[in-house]
């Protein structure tokens, strides 16, 4: 659901961030500073402050000269004399924002006043003295040409930033390559979230995922709160209405600024949104992707995973997992959320596997009921052609592991044929199924895939050269046992041609094929050759 937001088209809830600005830490590094021989007397981490500028000033009023971010260079000697108008001096600096202040001793001071130096330590102003005399104004046109050589580049990799994310939302880019591309450009991990805090599409290294995702939802809501998180948060949005928010979590510095590429980001994320005729196609990119990277085993860990289904919104602990398959007509996604919503189940639809369908993950609570009947109300309400219908369940499972075996054998079983014909939906239930299940669980085994080979060669090479059809003939055969005239309309042929090529398969194989156990090997063969070819 998006959320309107009448004051702003994109903006961030950020403060400014000056990251093309030179620290203090680097500053002290220039040519110019070093030849004073900088003595750090209060550093720590606020020599990661930024300098926006640099101020030369004995005066004991330069406070209300400063605007925030400079630099003061000094020699104190026009400081005052007295120890507590010293230090009132030092706090003045440090209440208009001083980034650092520099201190020549030789001229004024031979050493820092310990006033001084006990302010500037209590309010965690960096307070540096130079024990040899330069010339400030060679100082200062050093820093300036630091800081203007790096917000020319901050310059010139925002306009290339721009440019590329501009590119990207005009060329009509899905929205999980438009993370992928940020998280390149930033080098770190980047989600896109929804308004409840659902991960659509995370952009994380495999090694980082559990880490990164692990109670997604609890921990976003915290950064949102929190304003001195790490997490750079942007929101998603234009004319007025929000729809997600893009995260990026801490990474290196970038010319451009961190944020103002996230913000590129966004845009484009929001000009797609508003030019997608379907509106709720991030969530199912983000769905295709984690269920079709389950299945193709692209994660490093079942801990990374389960947090990457969890970050989703799918409850895996504590949870019935069940794999499903639709195939015949185009699932309607909300149909399907809907139709769990009344036991409390959630659904991720995944994409379409070559002779199967769509594929889902069904999440279940323990003591939900979902039986025969539970299943045909789901069923029925995937689609409105749901006459055309056939659903694929896998067994319940708990994990992420028993997910995945679930979902297999919901694929395996959508593959075999139908036995029975008629307006649907129909329900399959791998339960039901013991044979396509020990399958399923044996898929790997080399042992059962030579059995598989060995037995179906003859027919596997006659229909490669001829172009033939024997193999659905016999699983359509096998799909009705004891009933030819069932398996002749299944496979849309004559009783006649039928037969004649159920004799050629007996010649071919050198078997009988009303033999109970070489049909249960045939069988088990077909659902082997069916469950490899994934």
């Amino acid at each position: 659901m998006a959320e309107r937001r009448e004051e702003r088209a994109i903006q961030t809830d950020r403060p400014t961030a000056h990251e093309s600005l030179p620290t203090v830490r680097e500053v002290l590094t220039l040519d110019a500073v070093e030849a004073g021989m900088p003595d750090i007397l209060v550093g720590g981490d606020r020599l990661d402050a930024r300098v926006r500028w640099v101020h030369v000033s004995d005066s004991a009023g330069v406070a209300r000269l400063l605007d925030g971010g400079e630099l003061l260079l000094s020699t104190g000697s026009s400081w005052p004399d007295d120890p507590a108008e010293l230090a009132a001096f030092v706090r003045g600096l440090v209440e208009v924002g001083l980034s650092a202040l520099l201190l020549e001793l030789g001229t004024h001071y031979r050493y820092a006043p310990a006033v001084v130096v006990e302010t500037a330590r209590a309010h965690g102003l960096p307070l540096v003295v130079l024990r040899r005399e330069v010339k400030f104004v060679t100082v200062t046109e050093a820093v300036h040409r630091r800081i203007i050589a790096e917000q020319t580049a901050a310059l010139r990799a925002r306009d290339d930033v721009r440019a590329r994310f501009t590119a990207l939302a005009l060329r009509g880019s899905p929205a999980d390559f438009i993370v992928h591309q940020l998280a390149q450009t930033l080098g770190a991990p980047v989600i896109l979230e929804s308004l409840a805090h659902d991960v659509v599409v995370a952009d994380v290294p495999p090694s980082r995922e559990e880490e990164v995702l692990a109670r997604w939802e609890v921990r976003s809501r915290m950064a949102h709160r929190d304003a001195r998180t790490e997490w750079l948060i942007v929101p998603v949005e234009a004319r007025g209405i929000r729809w997600g928010y893009l995260i990026a979590l801490p990474g290196p510095v970038h010319p451009a600024g961190r944020a103002a590429v996230l913000e590129q980001g966004a845009i484009a994320l929001a000009l797609g949104r508003l030019t997608d005729g379907q509106a709720d196609e991030w969530a199912r990119i983000g769905q295709r992707r984690l269920v079709d990277g389950l299945l193709a085993g692209r994660f490093a860990s079942h801990g990374g995973a389960l947090a990457r289904l969890e970050a989703a919104g799918l409850p895996v602990e504590g949870a019935r997992l069940l794999g499903v398959v639709a195939a015949g007509v185009d699932v309607d996604p909300d149909a399907a959320a809907a139709a769990l919503s009344g036991v409390g189940g959630r659904v991720l639809l995944g994409g379409i596997v070559d002779g199967a369908g769509v594929t889902m993950l069904v999440s279940l609570p323990a003591r939900a009921v979902f039986d025969e009947a539970a299943a045909l109300r789901f069923a029925e309400a995937l689609s409105p052609l749901s006459s055309r219908l056939v659903v694929s369940i896998g067994s319940p499972e708990q994990g992420v592991e028993g997910a995945l075996a679930s979902l297999q054998e919901a694929i395996d079983l959508a593959r075999t044929p139908l036995q029975r014909a008629g307006r649907g939906p129909h329900v399959r239930r791998a339960e039901d199924r013991p044979l396509a299940r020990l399958v399923t669980a044996l898929r790997d085994d080399h042992r059962v895939l030579d059995h598989g080979e060995r037995m179906l060669a003859p027919l596997i090479e006659y229909d490669l050269s001829r172009g033939g059809d024997l193999l659905d003939v016999l699983a359509a055969m096998l799909a009705h046992p004891g009933n030819r005239t069932a398996a002749a309309t299944a496979s849309h042929l004559s009783r006649s041609v039928f037969y004649q090529r159920i004799a050629l398969i007996q010649d071919l194989l050198g078997v009988d094929l009303d033999d109970g156990e070489i049909q249960t090997a045939l069988h088990l063969a077909l659902l082997v050759r069916r469950s490899a070819s994934r």
